[in-house]
């Protein structure tokens, strides 16, 4: 008999496979095979009667969760339950973490396994790390499971009560969340800090020195003594200089007067200073930080990171992705100076083995730092990795073995000058002993190159040295408003602040971004109006829900349940029933919340009669009331911090006076406009009439502004939709376009198939680009959208029917064939490296066969399945089964479940 293995992907399962005895079967559960219903469809039938199954948590029944197996989890389910028969015993493989020990516990509670349970943990996958977790296995840890319960419970309460809230005073579609609604405030109250900054300007003068053999330059630090002001020294609320700073403020016309005075007079060193300094490495990744680094030097997004991340611990290259941890294990260690010694001598080794302390709050998930997997680690060039997969490994890599390095020796190099009255300053950086810099530094792609960049040397002066001025020049400033939150800048500040967990960023992030709250612009979070009008209303009636300060104290508290220092339902009733409950609190404001208040968007500096509201196809400015009311739309691009007077009077103007001409076109002797719409500028041929109801137009391409766009612009703008030619192929039209996404070619189908578009390269131009070129751009495979492609597998050459190519890709849920838009799973018996070009086209052809006649076998479908759900329900229990912490409890929820006998009912999720 054999053992059964279940993991949560394909990949983990094909990767360790490999590792186990003979004997071992290994299945994926496609991760959670149970979840709280997510709409009003995924409840029973028999339940929907009752206002807590909205919620799918039973408030009334000590906060008892309603789970159900989703539509598309259902057939997992049942090869699971077949695969556990006929085997000696099942063990739990599933990640180390709390999410993957409420995946076996579910797993558990679903499949009622009659053999023996094993609970089998591990951060890497590697046969050692295997072999070792064989002989270590354990049960599933109640308190784990019980704290990831706990919290989803609680984001389930805090989304689905505030929720229907925000859909009913703003507008539908919108979400709360515990973590969520805090990360969109953060990112929001940065924004109305740009909006209220006020610019200030000065200027200063900065000096090119020649002394023996090199030129240096210098800046202004003083005159007579006082300090020149810099930006540091201005009120942001005011656009002056702040109260209490003495400081020389300079204007344009100071400045030349004091560079006129200095012009041609001796430059004398009045001081030299040299201040030895070191730097040490950075700890290993942790979950944060890595999101953190991959966003500043890979431009992965959190999602992208964590995606790139998991597949690399399911391959096998990296340990496991989320965790709180800087500590390397001893092997980990060895393993790190090893590479050291052989890669970059022992000179660069530091003299003893690096331990690191982890500092972050609450650090609760695996117990070791992300780094290469294994005894020995691979070096980037070893693994056979390419793309974002090799990119993500390199950094983890280097990051890991320059923990193990000596120290970067620095001297900080100063230099001061005296011209009459006027005080200059050099400043530069030298580096004596590379150290772990040699590896890795923060922030850079290439160590070798950053390395010159760190380094900024001064020529050999001493005291009275008289260098040469070459140029003296003045430059004028502007004071700018605080930076926008990057990912990697939002992931660092919740992380601080105990909001929230590493783990779950990447997903917050999206998610805040997918219900439009923010917009990622040239790697910047720039919240929406919509994020200001719920923000808002949030802060006005639920302050403690978007509090850090709160959140964070809920976060720990939640810690404290895991660790069995808190029970978990008393905590939970007050939050949500207690006389200050979430419950109470949304019924008690629902009727003192105005929604025509709530729907207007607060802005500082715009005048009384000017107001932003939200509507239904998205913000729009209104201005006046009554028969004199006139409201135009917001574009897209244009944020709430950027939305002043200027920008309104020009979007009030083009929606009562018209639009401005920009020329007439010298062809169709048309006039252009410059028109505003809802996704930014764009120019237009012509006015809408009764003939011509859609004049042709073209968006602005990006980083264009509307005072740029001259007529000859603007006809070359018009003069898209290009044709190119006729394709060699199909003889059908390719053209070049431009479109929201940028400049692209089109081969048109024709036959009712999609039109095939590729776009434009960095290096191409829309208006010159050349039919060849088209055509070599439209023969290159196409790729998702801000996703790699698929990685190929194996290529079997073209299919004989029609010239398309057949090829075995990488998927992520295991290897599939594909050709044109037909694909096809590798069934669990066949290989990638076994597959035949004859059975691949056998695969294919039934698959084509199915779709033909899937219209009558839908419907039989329907009926049996209809027919079976009768059937089954009748004999099902109901398996909304409460978390337990002890035997005890456990058998009085069995006895409670046993005697309900409510039919279960898994309907699709949505």
């Amino acid at each position: 008999m054999s053992t059964l293995v279940i993991v949560e992907s394909p990949t983990k399962a094909r990767t360790i496979r490999n590792f186990l005895p003979a004997g071992y079967r290994v299945e994926a559960s496609m991760g959670h095979v149970r979840d709280l219903p997510q709409s009003a469809s995924d409840i029973p039938a028999e339940l929907k009667s009752f206002d807590w199954a909205k919620l799918g948590v039973n408030v009334e029944a000590d906060f008892e969760p309603l789970y159900i197996v989703p539509d598309d989890k259902k057939k997992i389910v049942r090869e699971l339950k077949a695969a556990l028969k006929g085997v000696k015993e099942l063990i739990l493989a599933t990640d180390e973490d709390r999410e993957g020990e409420s995946i076996s516990w579910h797993l558990l509670q679903i499949l009622q396994p009659k053999v023996p349970i094993k609970r089998m943990v591990f951060h890497e996958i590697t046969s050692e790390a295997i072999k070792a977790a064989l002989k270590d296995c354990r049960q599933i840890d109640d308190r784990l499971v019980h704290a990831q319960e706990t919290r989803r419970i609680l984001d389930r309460l805090v989304g689905y009560t505030l929720s229907p809230l925000l859909w009913k005073k703003i507008a539908w579609g919108l979400s709360a969340g515990r973590v969520q609604s805090v990360a969109v405030r953060v990112i929001v109250n940065r924004e109305r800090e740009r909006r209220a900054f006020k610019s200030g300007s000065y200027w200063d003068l900065k000096a090119n020195l020649f002394a023996p053999k090199q030129e240096f330059p210098v800046q202004l630090v003083s005159v007579g003594g006082v300090n020149v002001a810099i930006g540091k020294d201005f009120d942001e609320s005011t656009g002056k200089i702040a109260k209490g700073r003495k400081v020389l403020l300079l204007d344009e016309t100071a400045a030349i007067a004091l560079q006129q005075r200095l012009n041609g007079k001796v430059w004398s060193v009045s001081n030299l200073d040299e201040r030895p300094t070191v730097r040490k490495p950075s700890p290993p990744f942790t979950t944060s930080t890595l999101q953190q680094e991959a966003n500043r030097k890979l431009r992965l997004s959190a999602r992208d990171a964590m995606r790139v991340a998991q597949a690399l611990y399911e391959q096998g290259f990296i340990t496991y992705m989320r965790t709180d941890s800087v500590h390397l294990s001893q092997q980990a260690i060895v393993a790190a100076r090893e590479c050291v010694t052989k890669m970059y001598g022992n000179p660069f080794l530091s003299k003893e083995p690096r331990q690191y302390v982890t500092k972050s709050k609450g650090a609760q998930e695996a117990h070791e730092a992300i780094r290469p997997a294994g005894e020995a680690f691979r070096t980037p060039q070893e693994t056979g990795l390419s793309g974002r997969e090799l990119a993500l490994y390199d950094l983890i890599w280097k990051r890991t073995v320059a923990s193990q390095m000596a120290d970067a020796q620095l001297t900080m190099l100063s230099v001061q000058l005296q011209v009459e009255d006027a005080l200059f300053r050099a400043s530069g950086k030298r580096i004596d002993f590379a150290g772990f810099f040699r590896a890795y530094v923060e922030g850079s792609d290439d160590p070798d190159a950053a390395l010159e960049e760190k380094e900024v040397m001064l020529p050999p002066l001493k005291l009275g040295d008289h260098p040469v001025c070459r140029e003296l020049n003045t430059v004028g400033h502007e004071t700018q408003p605080p930076a926008r939150y990057t990912e990697a800048a939002l992931v660092k500040m919740l992380e601080s602040e105990g909001i929230g967990r590493p783990s779950t960023y990447a997903s917050i992030i999206s998610t805040i971004c997918d219900r439009g709250y923010m917009q990622l612009t040239n790697n910047a979070l720039v919240p929406t109006f919509t994020a200001f009008a719920v923000t808002s209303l949030l802060e006005e009636h639920f302050p403690n829900l978007v509090d850090p300060s709160f959140t964070s104290k809920m976060e720990q508290t939640l810690d404290d349940i895991s660790m069995g220092t808190v029970e978990w339902l008393p905590y939970l009733k007050k939050f949500y029933s207690g006389e200050q409950g979430l419950s109470g609190q949304v019924k008690s404001r629902d009727s003192l919340i105005d929604g025509e208040s709530a729907r207007t968007v607060k802005l500082e500096g715009l005048d009384d009669d000017v107001k932003v509201k939200i509507g239904k196809f998205g913000a729009y400015i209104q201005v006046g009331d009554g028969d004199r009311m006139v409201n135009s739309s917001i574009p897209q691009n244009l944020t709430p911090s950027d939305l002043l007077p200027d920008k309104i009077e020009q979007l009030l103007k083009q929606k009562l006076e018209g639009p401005d001409q920009v020329g007439i076109h010298p062809e169709a002797n048309e006039p252009i406009f410059m028109m505003m719409g809802q996704y930014g500028p764009y120019v237009q041929l012509g006015q809408a009439t009764d003939a011509v109801p859609k004049p042709k137009r073209a968006s602005l391409p990006k980083g264009m502004q509307p005072e740029q766009v001259t007529l000859e612009v603007a006809v070359n703008l018009l003069a898209l939709p290009r044709t190119l030619g006729e394709h060699p192929e199909t003889g059908n039209r390719v053209f070049v376009n431009t479109g929201r996404f940028g400049p692209y070619v089109c081969h048109v189908k024709g036959n009712g198939d999609k039109d095939d578009n590729r776009s434009l390269k960095a290096t191409d131009d829309p208006y010159t680009i050349t039919f060849e070129r088209a055509l070599e751009l439209l023969s290159q495979p196409k790729t998702l959208r801000g996703a790699a492609a698929a990685k190929v597998l194996k290529a079997f050459g073209n299919h004989p029917d029609d010239g398309e190519a057949i090829e075995v890709l990488d998927g992520k849920y295991g290897p599939y064939v594909k050709h044109g838009k037909v694909n096809v799973s590798l069934t669990k018996e066949q290989t990638v490296e076994g597959l035949t070009v004859e059975e691949a086209l056998s695969m294919l052809a039934s698959k084509s066969g199915k779709t033909t006649g899937k219209k009558s076998t839908t419907k039989t479908t329907s009926k049996r399945t209809k027919a079976s759900s009768g059937t089954a329900s009748s004999e099902t229990k109901k398996t909304t089964i409460k978390q337990t912490a002890t035997k005890s409890t456990a058998a009085k929820t069995a006895a409670k479940t046993t005697k309900k006998k409510a039919p279960t009912k898994t309907i699709a999720s949505k």
